[in-house]
């Protein structure tokens, strides 16, 4: 059994310990020390990286007690050595842990939802609760979490006996066989975890609850501690920052400008719409009194606008219409219409001589093709 530093001293960033075994295991190489400060994967937390005597540590797993170390190169069985765990990646986990089951306790004593799930990603962590929440309702949940915070609470770690567990409340997702570590932080939290956690309150620094979804009948909440809350407001502010030059417009008015502009922009739309059907309708109206056929190559059509003249030169008593709007060198997206003739056949000679990809209704296909005005051309006569 690997003597666990990390439950002794949250805070040992440094150690002496005995290499008890080192295999290479496919690229790497797993070693087994008599003690250890690393802490192996569990409890939703990843594990402690670092070095010992020098070679990087990867990760660590615990296995029936013992805690192999993922390892760069080999170390020298029966040989003392000191290892250092990277201290500031440890240092924000346990700020997101701790954090983490603040909130959790506050949503389950507050309304009675349990975490069922629970992810510390490099990024965000988040949190599954088996309820809903109201963005209103996860502010005073924020506000609540940071007044712990700033109480400065002794972070407590128990080993209680069964009898002692018996009259305790506590959070636990899962049924534990064997001795309970029991983390609680008075008055907001108790719960079974077998991470290393801060040992007060104050060490967390800020909590921030930057995301709210439904999430499996429940919600699933994102949140920040520390110094990862730090860094995302700094970005924020940045942006923020930027916008406001951007905008000409003072930090606190930047929202209200781009409602602004996105109702100018939404008119802009508007009238671009009316003038773009009025340049549909006179290109339709270019083909008066052509009784057969219209074949037109356009590089200007975008969106809807090809489907939309096909039917406004239908509407001229033209007997079938192919428009081939332009994406690239030989590439068009094609729309070809007809109310008196089955047009699906000409789309499946398309797709066989033009590697195209398309089909339709018998009055109307659209897709796409590559090939030359010439040879598209060509193969139109064909089919007339």
């Amino acid at each position: 059994m690997t003597e666990k530093l990390f439950y002794e001293d949250s805070h040992m960033i440094t150690f002496s310990a005995v290499v008890e075994a080192c295999e290479k295991v496919g690229e790497y190489y797993e070693a087994v020390l008599d003690r250890t400060a690393f802490f192996p994967e569990g409890g939703g937390q990843f594990a402690d990286t670092g070095v010992i005597d020098g070679v990087k540590v990867l990760d660590a797993q615990e296995k029936e007690g013992i805690i192999y170390h993922k390892m760069e190169a080999p170390l020298e069985v029966g040989k003392q050595v000191k290892g250092m765990i990277d201290w500031e990646e440890r240092f924000s986990k346990m700020q997101q842990h701790s954090g983490e089951h603040i909130v959790s306790g506050l949503v389950h004593a507050a309304y009675g939802y349990d975490n069922v799930g629970f992810h510390m990603g490099t990024d965000a962590i988040t949190i599954d609760f088996n309820g809903v929440l109201t963005k209103e309702q996860l502010k005073e949940i924020e506000k609540k979490a940071n007044e712990a915070v700033v109480a400065n609470l002794d972070v407590q770690v128990q080993y209680p006996t069964k009898e002692e567990l018996a009259h305790i409340k506590y959070r636990s997702k899962i049924e534990i066989e064997g001795q309970v570590r029991l983390v609680t932080v008075p008055g907001h939290d108790a719960c079974a975890c077998c991470a290393p956690h801060v040992k007060k309150t104050g060490e967390i620094g800020l909590i921030k609850l930057i995301g709210l979804q439904n999430y499996k009948g429940g919600v699933r909440v994102s949140m920040l501690c520390g110094t990862r809350a730090i860094a995302d407001f700094d970005e924020k502010s940045e942006s923020m920052k930027r916008l406001s030059v951007m905008l000409s417009a003072p930090e606190t008015e930047v929202v209200q400008e781009v409602e602004r502009l996105k109702e100018e922009i939404s008119g802009y739309k508007y009238e671009m719409a009316k003038l773009q059907q009025k340049i549909l309708e006179y290109k339709a109206s270019l083909y008066e009194g052509v009784q057969d056929s219209v074949v037109l190559f356009d590089s200007e059509l975008e969106g809807n606008a090809p489907r939309e003249l096909v039917n406004l030169i239908l509407d001229k008593q033209v007997k079938v219409v192919a428009v081939f709007a332009r994406t690239g060198e030989n590439q068009y997206r094609y729309v070809i219409g007809s109310r008196v003739m089955d047009v699906r056949p000409f789309a499946k000679i398309l797709n066989e001589k033009f590697q195209g990809r398309g089909g339709g209704k018998p009055e109307m296909v659209q897709g796409s093709v590559t090939g030359t005005e010439r040879e598209i051309c060509d193969a139109f006569d064909l089919f007339l």
